[in-house]
């Protein structure tokens, strides 16, 4: 097999699929992409067993064929070429040579045959939505997946439809994170998928925020993703995700609003002496006035009083910061509203001014 591409034009795809591969594997051909040869261009295939992602591009003249072939060497060797430099790529035997001017690479190969495809499978559920949509509902909730929680079914994203919505929720068991959007599709059936870590964080690295087009299938154990020729997928977690609309608190009679900037460069400088361990920060609440409490085993305190519409009784309430203040880089509007209940409730914050996006935190004991 041979062909010859534009560096530019290899270098996109070729980054794209990589992210999927594992370097650390015990598995040797897990290391390596996939290169295809077809007659309308050139297909590229990196999974881990998890994720697989697959992206294509046209080429300038190719001789059909296919090989695997280390993903971080080719990656590396293609992206320290000169840009516009014309890549010549065939492969033989259990090698295969890049050239390009007058530099020559030859690289170990594996064959094609043994590197394992995800099967094909029947998806149930289709819809389609924009990059950007995509894209801001998962940024919204991400922050809140567990990392390598013994319950695995945190370590990762809910994917939820529900007649003319899709839902994105994450909780890593202290905080829950819940955004929607709708998505002109009434006739969408009500399902609950669990997305894993990684392959929330691939498919992140993949969105722009563009207008362009996606399209999301759903199957019994997969999710892909398809757009400007590239495909996503998936294995989905094997689990139950806990029911989240029972842990949103409801019935809070104190109504904090605040500026999401001001709160949040308060929250950061108490932060600096709070707990290195329990990141913990106390909440006074008073008619107009909240004041954030932070100290640490070196009896240093820090201290932080801001003006805030509130006119309800006087509260004290403990929460981690860290769990504050990426609510507050996650929110998008000038004005935050906090719903409280009481100093061992669960507190709800979301946007003043967008009420699509909720957040859930938990109150520490101070």
């Amino acid at each position: 097999m041979k062909f010859s591409i534009n560096r530019d034009a290899f270098l996109k795809p070729l980054q794209v699929v990589s992210g999927a591969v594992e370097r650390r594997h015990t598995i040797p051909i897990l290391s390596n992409v996939l290169i295809q040869v077809q007659p309308d261009g050139i297909r590229l295939t990196g999974t881990d067993l998890e994720v697989e992602l697959v992206s294509s591009c046209a080429i300038d003249d190719g001789e059909a064929g296919q090989v695997t072939v280390p993903a971080k060497k080719l990656v590396d060797i293609v992206r320290s070429l000169p840009e516009g430099a014309l890549v010549q790529f065939s492969a033989s035997a259990d090698k295969a040579m890049i050239r390009s001017g007058r530099s020559k690479f030859t690289l170990a190969t594996l064959p094609a045959e043994d590197f394992p495809n995800i099967d094909d499978w029947d998806s149930d559920i289709q819809l389609v939505t924009s990059q950007s949509t995509l894209k801001d509902l998962m940024e919204r909730t991400s922050f809140s997946m567990a990392n390598q929680d013994v319950r695995y079914y945190l370590n990762g994203m809910l994917f939820e439809t529900d007649a003319n919505t899709l839902r994105t929720v994450a909780t890593d068991g202290h905080r829950l994170a819940m955004s929607s959007c709708s998505i002109g599709q009434p006739n969408l059936a009500a399902r609950q998928v669990i997305v894993p870590r990684k392959g929330v964080t691939e498919l992140l690295r993949l969105l722009d925020d563009v207008e362009t087009e996606v399209k999301v299938l759903i199957g019994n154990n997969h999710i892909r993703v398809e757009t400007n020729g590239i495909g996503f997928t998936s294995k989905l977690v094997d689990g139950r995700f806990p029911d989240y609309r029972r842990v949103l608190p409801s019935g809070g009679d104190k109504v904090v609003v605040a500026d999401r900037d001001t709160l949040k460069q308060a929250c950061s400088r108490a932060s600096i002496l709070s707990n290195e361990k329990y990141r913990g920060v106390r909440v006074n609440l008073s008619a107009g006035e909240m004041c954030l409490t932070a100290n640490n085993p070196e009896q240093e305190t820090a201290e932080e009083v801001i003006e805030v519409d509130y006119q309800g009784a006087s509260l004290e309430i403990g929460f981690n910061v860290s769990y504050l203040i990426d609510v507050l880089n996650t929110i998008q509007g000038n004005q935050v509203k906090l719903t409280l209940s009481g100093p061992d409730a669960s507190g709800l914050v979301e946007d003043n001014d967008d009420d699509s996006s909720l957040y859930v935190v938990m109150p520490m004991r101070l």
